[in-house]
Formats: structure tokens, sequence, C-alpha cells
């Protein structure tokens, strides 16, 4: 049977990380792309176990699976506006906190709050150089107005999001700087702005002038931010499956489907029951380029699977269900479990299983 393996105690290391480097912050746990792979109900139990009570998330459904299953106190932020009638009902009766990064999000908001006779929470985003949305940081009057105009709504907080692709990179800086300017103009027609979070996991990480009133903690959770020697993280997240078939194949025997390649010698090889169609040797994007391109190349060559006390090079590419293993100088028979790398955002068709 074929696994994806969570490693709490791995988690909980990540966790520990996070919150020393946090250095007091609210931290939210976001758990967009259902839990970013490794389940959204079970990786928040683990995150409440361990302290933690804020989530983020990016789809009503997550919002709706969160309180369903029992999170019921707990503050749920909403990375997303939205203006749809349906969804703002939704995300209300979840008691979600909304995301209001126009003047339309938050008139809509307002309307449908003012209807019922409530107040709904939320948050400001204000767009510093992503594009993703959020007020313009040239257009102060429209994020006053917001303050101004919207009685129905509890505005809680306000953040960012930075793009910064080093440590302390200049540009997340520049953006920075304007996104205190528009704390500034807030503060100056006298509102408040209640939680300020602009780091997410790689600022959290490695820059500690993004690290405000609250941070937002994604892939640093499963360790599968964009890592560097340093940031004491564990990669979480592996698969096991059995061994389909181990035999022997003569020289000059061709192997592969894509791209054939001949055996230079005998040599015994194992199918691994598992491919990219499972999500085996797929990441997220890194930075382009041809050195960043190379150092994949270089990646994928050194690219294992362990058996037993022992190492198996992937021979060839890596099939769409099946791939090929050099276990010549291994012991190893059909049916021993193979344990290989599988990142949790990417892993289909696998039980899924906390230990």
């Amino acid at each position: 049977m074929r696994k994806l393996v969570i490693d709490k105690a791995a988690v909980k290391h990540n966790l520990s990380v996070i919150k020393e480097r946090a250095a007091g912050a609210v931290i939210y746990g976001v758990l967009t792309g259902d839990g970013g792979g490794a389940g959204i109900v079970p990786m928040a139990r683990l995150l409440r176990a361990e302290g933690i009570g804020r989530f983020a998330v990016c789809d009503v459904k997550e919002a709706e699976k969160l309180r369903q299953a029992g999170f019921v106190d707990e503050e749920i932020l909403m990375l997303r506006s939205t203006t749809d009638r349906e969804e703002l009902e939704h995300l209300v009766d979840l008691n979600v906190v909304c995301t209001i990064s126009s003047v339309d999000s938050g008139l809509a908001l307002n309307a449908l709050a003012e209807a019922r006779a409530t107040i709904a929470c939320a948050h400001i985003q204000v767009d510093t150089g992503m594009g993703f949305g959020g007020f313009l940081v040239n257009e102060p009057e429209k994020i006053l107005l917001a303050y101004r105009s919207l009685p129905n709504v509890a505005l809680e907080g306000i953040y960012t999001q930075l793009h910064g692709m080093k440590r302390n990179d200049p540009e997340a800086g520049r953006q920075l700087e304007q996104f205190h300017q528009v704390l500034d103009t807030i503060h100056t027609a006298g509102f408040e702005t209640g939680t300020v979070h602009a780091a997410g996991s790689f600022a959290l990480l490695h820059d500690e002038r993004a690290r405000l009133d609250g941070v937002r903690a994604g892939s640093a959770i499963l360790g599968r931010c964009r890592r560097t020697r340093d940031d004491r993280l564990k990669t979480v997240g592996y698969g096991e499956a059995p061994l389909s078939e181990v035999r022997w194949l003569p020289k000059g025997h061709a192997l592969g489907t894509d791209r054939p390649i001949l055996l230079k010698k005998p040599t015994r090889v194992a199918v691994l029951p598992v491919g990219y169609q499972n999500g085996f040797g797929l990441s997220r994007p890194r930075e382009t380029g041809f050195w960043s391109l190379w150092a994949g190349w270089r990646r994928a060559r050194r690219r294992t699977v362990r058996i037993g006390g022992g190492r198996a090079r992937i021979i060839g590419s890596i099939g769409s269900t099946q791939t090929l293993l050099d276990v010549t100088s291994l012991k190893c028979s059909a049916g021993d479990l193979a344990i290989f790398d599988l990142d949790p955002l990417f892993a289909r068709g696998v039980l899924r299983e906390f230990r």
C-alpha cells in the first residue's frame, strides 16, 4: 500500500522554530491547499495541540471543514476577498474574519452585515507589490474610506504580502516602508489598525523587519518553504511503498519510455509502483534561469530511494505510475518497503498517515 507519512515530531520541531522566530508575535497557521497537502483537519488539530489557535485559509470550504471538525472558538482568517453574496453569507455564518481588499468588497460585506443586523469582522489587505489583491499604497483615501464608512464591519487587522527572494531583501524593505506609510496614515486619521502582519514563511525565517504583530506560517510548518542551510527546519512528508518486482536484466536491455536508456552491464532492477502521477519527483517551482535548471538537474541525478539500510539510485526518468531503481548492490526482494521524499502538496493516490 502506498502511503504519505506525516512525521508529527518533525512538525512539532518546525513549530518550535517558528515560535522562536515569531518572537511573541501572533502566529497564523496557514492551512491553504488542504493544509499543504497534509490534511487540513489533522494538521489543524496538531497545531492547536501545540498552542496555535489562529488559522488562515483561502477557500470557504476550508473554513467550513475546520468549523465542522470542532474548531469553534479559533479565529479563521480568509486570505482572499470576495463580493459574491453567497460566499459572504457563508463566511459570516461560519464566523470567519473576512478580507477587504477594495471599496467594493468592503461595501459588499457591510451591506450583508447590515441586512442581518450583525457585525462582521475583517482585515484590510494592502498591495505593496505582489499584485494578488489589496488597496494600492498610493490610494490611502480609499483605505480611510473603509475605516470611516463601514459601520457594520469591525476592522480587526491589516496585512500585506512580501515577495522578497533573499535574506533582508531590499525589495521587501521597500514594500515594508510603503506598508508603514499606510499604517501611519491610518493612525494619523485617528483609527486603530489592530493586528498588523506582513511576514509569510520566508520573511518570518529570514527578515526580522517583517515580524510585526503577527506572522503567517504555511510552508515553514512542513519545512518546504524556500530553504537555507541554517533555517533549522525539518522536511516533513515522505512516501512509503512496497517494491512490486525485483529482477535481473541483461546488458543492452532498454529501460524507460520518454528517453529509453541501454544498460551498460547486467543490472538488478526493482520496480517502485510510484510515479509523477502520485507526486513523486515533483516540487515547488524555484528560481528560474540557467543555474536554477542546472541545480534542478543535479538534484534529480542525486535522487535516491531508501530500501532497508541502503539507497537505490533511480534509473532513467520517473515514470507516470512506476519508477525503476538500481538495486544491484542491495539485498531486497518484491514486497520490501521503499521510502522516498514526497511533497504532501503534490501527493496523489496514496493513503495519508500521521505518525
